[in-house]
């Protein structure tokens, strides 16, 4: 595949990006960036979530999870559908009531200021890390594919990767991104179709032959029940696939700031438990995709790769099936981390300059146009010049992903989609924490242990599954979140003795 080719496709694919973006940023107010004026139709917000969840780790390291797990990472997407569920119904009310752009304001108004600096600063570092890690991925596609063709260093190809999502997300904020996730999702989902068709086709099968070439490939069990000791036994898996759309989309400002787009609550819901279940079909393709890329490395004597993660990139690099592929694949992996990036980056924006650094934004309590437009030049001049620190932290955060991934592309081994998951247990577990215990009690913690506690937490959790996997050889997987949640749970409930419960 040319990388000239390559490029000019890529090139017609941000135009698009930049087209809609125009068209979406213009008359940009911090409704707009913000909150997408609370104007979007769930339908589209929830479709293009869906882009943004799988991502390009999604993308490149499901298909091949079945290397090492087999369908087992179904039994954690059935999980999913629970707890999309609880964020509907249990979450998405509280925002809604609260009125504002940042999530992480209940935690001010439940327990104080304290827990609201701490909620803030563990998403900061979470959805920092992992959107990282989202965007090295599609850096080493580019790289491989384009810049390394011309000599171009690889920090030169990340730089550009971040600044195209700058260059189009400045503006219009999430106002932008709601309809670039859109399109995106689009082009990853199409890319996904199309290459199970091409290959199915090298495989010379009918679509009902390949479906039983899959089933019969010893890669498709779903279910483990038997080693509790396996990372993969059901409990661990389903549990875990209940928790983390809890902590990573309704304790998250990056997911949440899209629902936050919706007209109503009740749209919102929809929007989520949609969304919810688009994950099993999804997902069922992306793991199939991965039986058929070890189907065809059999049968063209391709030897399989030692990391999951090179499954996918190593068959479509090795040059045997046709061009077309490697350019779906391209694609495919481009749309889903741009889709997962640029939401990330205006997330990042929102919460950091609203809960960390505190700048006030009153007019974002309102639901429509009429509540947050003003109605003068003054007035639009003044709104614009309340965007001008937002824009600052727009750019700083750009350079400072950029540093983020250029470490991790040094450090980084195994599965992506794994080490994310890890990541997403220390991190998102405080958070989880500290909702359970401000929804479902009426404990008021220290607020001054808040910190203590939810940096105590994950370091009790590294140490105790080292010394654990030493004592007993149980490893423990993505059980680690619900862990972490607990012990920062007792860790604040502990200390809210002797103090007074919330009205």
């Amino acid at each position: 595949m040319s990388p000239l080719i390559t490029l000019l496709l890529l090139s017609g694919y941000f135009a698009i990006l930049m087209g809609i973006a125009y068209l979406t940023g213009r008359g940009g107010s911090t409704a707009t960036f913000y909150v997408g004026k609370r104007t979007a139709p769930w339908p589209a917000i929830a479709f293009g979530m869906v882009g943004v969840s799988l991502s390009g780790v999604s993308f490149i390291s499901v298909p091949g999870l079945v290397l090492r797990g087999q369908f087992h990472y179904m039994q954690m997407v059935l999980g999913y559908i629970v707890g999309y569920y609880a964020i509907a119904y249990i979450l998405l009310p509280i925002y809604y009531r609260l009125r504002i752009p940042s999530i992480y304001s209940y935690l001010k108004e439940r327990f104080g200021s304290w827990s609201h600096k701490t909620g803030a600063l563990l998403f900061f570092i979470s959805r920092l890390t992992v959107a990282a890690l989202r965007l090295m991925l599609v850096a080493h596609v580019l790289q491989t594919f384009i810049f390394s063709a011309w000599g171009i260093p690889f920090w030169v190809t990340v730089a550009v990767t971040i600044g195209l999502i700058w260059l189009y997300t400045h503006r219009g904020g999430m106002q932008t991104v709601i309809w670039t996730d859109v399109f995106q999702t689009s082009v990853m989902l199409i890319s996904l179709i199309i290459t199970i068709i091409l290959i199915s086709q090298q495989l010379h099968s009918p679509s009902l032959e390949i479906l039983r070439r899959v089933a019969d490939s010893g890669y498709a069990s779903w279910f483990e029940f038997s080693d509790w000791k396996s990372p993969y036994h059901f409990v661990k898996q389903f549990l875990a696939g209940v928790f983390i759309p809890i902590a990573m989309t309704g304790l998250d400002q990056d997911m949440m700031q899209k629902n936050l787009g919706c007209r109503t609550l009740r749209d919102a819901q929809r929007n989520m438990v949609a969304y919810g279940y688009a994950f099993t079909p999804i997902n069922l393709l992306l793991l199939g995709l991965g039986v058929l890329l070890i189907l065809y490395s059999q049968q063209v004597a391709l030897p399989l790769p030692a990391k999951p993660d090179d499954l996918y990139t190593g068959v479509v690099t090795a040059g045997l099936l046709p061009p077309m592929v490697g350019l779906l694949f391209t694609l495919g992996i481009i749309a889903a981390a741009y889709s997962s990036a640029d939401s990330a980056l205006t997330a990042l924006t929102t919460s950091f300059t609203l809960d960390i650094l505190g700048v006030k934004e009153p007019a974002l309590r309102g639901t429509t146009d009429q509540n947050t437009q003003p109605s003068n030049a003054s007035a639009l001049s003044r709104v614009r010049g309340k965007l001008q620190p937002t824009r600052i932290v727009h750019l700083a955060l750009s350079v400072a992903l950029l540093g983020t991934i250029l470490l991790f592309s040094l450090l980084g081994e195994g599965s992506v989609i794994s080490t994310l998951f890890t990541a997403v247990g220390y991190t998102y577990g405080p958070l989880l924490g500290l909702y359970t215990l401000g929804i479902f009690t009426r404990k008021r913690p220290r607020e001054q242990l808040v910190p203590i506690i939810c940096l105590l937490a994950p370091i009790l959790c590294y140490t105790g599954q080292w010394y654990i996997a030493l004592r007993t050889g149980y490893h423990m997987g993505y059980e680690l979140l619900l862990v972490n949640g607990a012990l920062t749970f007792a860790g604040l409930w502990l200390s809210a003795i002797g103090r007074k419960y919330a009205q």
